[in-house]
């Protein structure tokens, strides 16, 4: 067996209707759209949201709280582990985007906590947990914000 041999189970197809095509298909004249009316013209479609007049309902829903959207700060997350495991001294935007630690080295970065670090960084990042500012200076790096 080829695959351009392959062919659907008897009766799992049908052919497609021929919509106005005289009156022995059984879809002659108005082809099965009704005889007046908007959706018995050419171009008429109703999107899938559309809801036939009736409130729609983004509408109907009460709209509660406060959205910060305009003014929220949104950061690159590295965690410690992640710098752990790297063998470089001096790790900034530019180092953590090369080594595959962040996407761009153009965006806010922030540094957490998670993970433990033994040898001394010197990192630069836009932002750092107060846990991480610890850990780091603990094991003798430097943090510094840019």
């Amino acid at each position: 067996m080829k695959l351009g041999e392959l062919k659907p189970t008897n009766g799992t197809t049908f052919s497609k209707k021929r919509r106005g095509r005289g009156p022995g298909t059984g879809l002659g004249r108005t082809g099965g759209r009704g005889e007046k009316g908007y959706h018995s013209r050419s171009g008429s479609k109703t999107r899938a949201w559309f809801e036939g007049g009736q409130m729609p309902l983004l509408r109907r829903l009460p709209k509660r709280g406060f959205s910060n959207k305009m003014f929220k700060k949104s950061f690159q997350v590295v965690n410690l582990s992640s710098i752990e495991k790297c063998d470089i001294k001096e790790v900034n935007a530019q180092m953590m985007a090369e080594n595959g630690l962040v996407r761009s080295a153009l965006q806010p970065i922030k540094v957490l906590a998670k993970g433990d670090i033994t040898k001394e960084f010197n990192i630069t990042a836009s932002a750092f947990s107060d846990t991480a500012k610890d850990k780091i200076e603990k094991a003798g790096g430097t943090v510094t914000i840019q």
